[in-house]
């Protein structure tokens, strides 16, 4: 089937919201999504390098507060 990456990816990212956590210094978060999907968030630089042995992956700044926007946007109650 083909779908939209872009739609996808945002998504995943604004999904990734609701499991980051503090790994002082760095922000992370459980990475059980699509490969392909991790990848492109890297490649965007929202995380970084998915490929190794942690189940969570490194959010970088930008990702950590693009994630946070993305998820009240799809996800927030409206007042």
């Amino acid at each position: 089937m083909e779908y939209d990456k872009d739609k996808v990816d945002e998504m995943v990212l604004a999904l990734l919201y609701l499991t980051i956590f503090s790994d002082k210094p760095v922000m992370r978060a459980w990475k059980g999504f699509d490969w392909d999907t991790l990848d492109r968030l890297f490649q965007k630089g929202y995380i970084h390098d998915p490929k190794s042995r942690a189940k969570s992956v490194v959010m970088t700044e930008e990702g950590v507060k693009r994630s946070e926007e993305l998820f009240s946007k799809h996800f927030g109650l409206s007042s």
